[in-house]
């Protein structure tokens, strides 16, 4: 596509914008938790269809949709995530949560409408371009990682790549993000009990305190963080939760700690999981309990394929301006996208939402609001890094 006619894909984004934001409202009034979306799966169904689009349920409660374009060609998928978070709403906004103590507090409400949005104008340009773009409407990526359950039933099958897009609250609307490389940490949860002998609190020598062991491993765990880790390596290891004991006046006979670990690479992955095992399981020999750790292999991580970055930012740059294009700073956070880029490579990006002048809301937080204006702009976005990737990639097929 021409710069021109990218600039019309845009205009032509910003006239459906009522559509999207209604979906999006509609889907924010009512949001739902991971692996139970089933009314905004219905929903994304009935936009689908009524547009003449191809669909089915995929992982239970999400959505695989494809646009065929003129001929056949490579296939190209995008994904957006649709589950919310158990987190009571404070926006005071007319179309705010309905349902009690859970809110689209990440702004998959808005992934899902602007994909929703791609998929309107991918129809109505689908003479252009030849291949297939594979729309993936994801659930639970919040919880147990909806991508796995996604991948199995066939949403990466024949991928020649995969992109993604996120809001970002600390980036003005109508700003693309990008970052080539390591962008989002892999993790892994973990559990450590403990498990000691109770004893009256009078006569601490006849047991063996499983919450005086607990304490050690916790502050011995942050130790590990600063010192057993290079500086220049990206991890943290947080222990989020210690629950011990029955008594004010009973040595604990039990102990149980929860917490994750995010770092970068396989690598590190490996090493650092390796250590905390160690650490925790000598400690508690020395204090003469014993420690069984469980470590979950989290999500992967996110390494986004650098030529398919600088093509997402030559996209937006064409489609915004490349002053609407800039960096951002890879996170410890997390997100399952990465499973998906096991089997192509892929980018993810980010979509500023922080309205001019407005402060910036965190995601996860009770009153985050994105702007919702940058909605049409990421439809248009993903509308056009598949229309491109085909037109480049489908030469070469």
């Amino acid at each position: 596509m021409r710069t021109e006619e990218k600039r019309l894909l845009l205009a032509e984004a910003r006239r459906l914008s009522g559509s999207m934001i209604g979906l999006r409202r509609a889907i924010h009034r009512d949001p739902e938790l991971g692996r139970r979306e089933r009314r905004t799966q219905q929903r994304v169904i009935g936009a689908l269809r009524e547009m003449g689009a191809s669909c089915r349920e995929a992982a239970d409660t999400g959505v695989i949709a494809e646009i065929s374009g003129a001929s056949d060609g490579p296939i190209v998928a995008i994904r957006a995530d649709m589950d919310a978070l158990p987190i009571g709403e404070q926006t005071a906004l007319e179309y705010a949560s309905e349902n009690e103590g859970i809110m689209h507090a990440c702004g998959h409400d808005v992934h899902t409408a602007a994909l929703v949005g791609a998929a309107r104008l991918l129809m109505e340009h689908r003479s252009g371009f030849r291949g297939t773009v594979r729309l993936l409407f994801q659930p639970d990526e919040e919880s147990d990682g909806g991508a796995e359950r996604m991948i199995r039933d066939g949403a990466m099958e024949g991928v020649r790549a995969v992109f993604g897009m996120h809001v970002d609250p600390e980036i003005e609307t109508g700003t693309v993000g990008v970052c080539p490389g390591p962008a989002y940490a892999a993790s892994n949860p973990f559990d450590i009990v403990i498990r000691g002998a109770a004893a009256h609190g009078a006569e601490p020598q006849r047991g063996r305190d499983a919450l005086a062991a607990a304490c050690v491993i916790v502050e011995a765990l942050q130790t590990m963080a600063s010192r057993m880790i290079s500086p220049l390596e990206p991890a943290v290891i947080t222990v989020g939760s210690l629950r011990a004991g029955s008594a004010r006046n009973i040595i604990a006979r039990e102990a149980e700690l929860n917490g994750i670990i995010r770092c970068f690479g396989e690598t590190s992955r490996a090493r650092i999981t390796g250590q905390l095992e160690k650490l925790a399981v000598s400690l508690a020999d020395s204090m003469r309990v014993s420690a069984e750790v469980r470590i979950v292999h989290g999500y992967d991580g996110v390494v986004n394929d650098e030529g398919l970055t600088g093509f997402v930012s030559d996209a937006a740059g064409e489609l915004l301006g490349q002053e609407r294009v800039c960096a951002y700073p890879a996170a410890c956070t997390t997100e399952d996208f990465g499973a998906y880029l096991r089997h192509a490579p892929g980018s993810f990006w980010h979509m500023g939402v922080k309205a001019p002048g407005a402060a910036c809301v965190p995601l996860h937080s009770p009153c985050f609001a994105p702007d919702e204006s940058a909605i049409p702009i990421a439809a248009a976005v993903h509308a056009s890094i598949a229309i491109e990737f085909l037109s480049a990639f489908g030469l070469r097929s």
